[in-house]
């Protein structure tokens, strides 16, 4: 069984972490993934940071551009996560835009996922219908599991259509915006959970996008299965680099 699918088979709310490979230095990336599972992290999506990443707000947008600035790229990533899973038992997602899987080659990219371990992908640019019609069958060749993106403005139809072509979790934006740190969610995401809870979906929701600390981790998981924080965690590698995550991991559980 996919790592991921295993993972949400835990009676638990998931914690997920994103966090831009390559940030704050070049050669961090695996060393943040060792302190994440040891912090107790469930998941962890690593960025593949992209010139032009449209859904990020400005603080991932910034440690992706320095990213690129100290030399990271796909290759570079692929190199750094060589026999990660030595070391890492949990599910590792790389989360990115199309724009330099296409560039490296889909299947190819495909196969080198699977050869290191990585258990699925999250491109929130891929249209649903071009991942259905010509890129599916590939993913799940190489036992990828693809996370859709919802938000509030997905009509019901729609995410039904995504419910039932996933097999892992949909990614449940909180709302219409970028990523980024809020500092709490108001009652029209709470009317959207209800929403998304009423539609009792096959597969599992992980809420992201506003999520920072514990309140919000607590206000986003009561229907959903987990959450994920970016931004916030961006915003302690840029203050803390590797040092500390543990405690900033701690401060999410309590």
């Amino acid at each position: 069984m996919n790592r991921i699918n295993k993972k949400l088979q835990e009676d638990k709310k998931l914690l997920s972490i994103y966090f831009t490979a390559g940030y704050p230095n070049l050669e961090d990336t695996v060393p943040i993934i060792h302190e994440l599972e040891k912090a107790g992290v469930d998941m962890i999506e690593i960025g593949l940071p992209f010139s032009d990443p449209l859904a990020d707000g400005p603080t991932i947008q910034e440690s992706s551009t320095a990213a690129l600035q100290n030399g990271m790229t796909t290759e570079k990533l692929f190199e750094q996560l060589a026999g990660i899973r030595n070391t890492i038992s949990i599910p590792l997602i790389i989360m990115g835009y199309f724009n330099p899987v296409l560039q490296y080659g889909v299947e190819a990219f495909c196969a080198k996922c699977q050869e290191i371990g990585i258990d699925g992908l999250i491109l929130p640019d891929l249209p649903f219908d071009v991942y259905e019609a010509d890129y599916k069958s590939m993913f799940e060749k190489y036992g990828l599991k693809m996370a859709f993106l919802i938000t509030p403005q997905t009509s019901d139809e729609r995410i039904n259509q995504i419910d039932s072509a996933s097999d892992g979790f949909i990614y449940m934006v909180s709302s219409a915006s970028t990523t980024g740190a809020k500092s709490g969610f108001g009652q029209e995401q709470q009317d959207y959970f209800e929403r998304i809870a009423s539609l009792s979906l096959a597969n599992p929701q992980i809420v992201g996008f506003g999520i920072s600390n514990s309140e919000t981790f607590q206000a986003a998981t009561p229907k959903a299965k987990g959450a994920i924080i970016g931004s916030a965690f961006i915003k302690h590698l840029t203050l803390n680099g590797t040092k500390m995550i543990d405690k900033f991991i701690n401060g999410i559980r309590t």
